[in-house]
């Protein structure tokens, strides 16, 4: 009788983990993702709003160039899924500083419709950290025993 019930829990607990692999996956690609597609426009484009937004706070036009990192290659390390920690902290500092230098008066400014005015580059900011709180999952090329992800 103990076999059974053992085999059953052993079943659902698969089954658990199989879930929280799942959603850890789709919090990566999402994440991951929709903030890429901002560092290839970047790339095609020019760093755009980045470079008067430094210009405000006296900072060289080439620190700009580090927003390529957290918005293209640390992406595309979490969507494959390795080091993908270190990967989602380095979006989420990217993303943090975006907020400072670019949107100082608007960290919390409120729209009439009642939402954050800058609410996706809170959910942005607030999904790479949770990404890094529990990395990447066994749906990734670093595994759930890469010491990184």
């Amino acid at each position: 009788m103990s076999q059974s019930f053992s085999f059953a829990g052993s079943q659902l607990a698969a089954r658990m983990q199989l879930r929280e692999d799942l959603g850890k996956l789709t919090l990566r690609l999402v994440i991951a993702v929709l903030i890429l597609l901002h560092g290839i426009a970047k790339l095609r484009y020019g760093l755009g709003d980045v470079i008067p937004a430094l210009a405000r706070h006296n900072i060289p036009q080439a620190v700009g160039y580090l927003v390529l990192v957290g918005e293209v290659l640390a992406p595309v390390l979490m969507i494959i899924g390795l080091f993908t920690r270190p990967a989602a902290w380095i979006l989420a500092a990217t993303m943090a500083v975006a907020l400072v230098l670019g949107h100082p008066r608007e960290l919390f400014q409120m729209t009439n419709h009642g939402g954050l005015l800058l609410e996706v580059q809170w959910m942005f900011l607030l999904g790479s950290v949770a990404v890094a709180l529990l990395g990447a999952g066994r749906f990734s090329v670093g595994g759930v025993t890469g010491r990184w992800n």
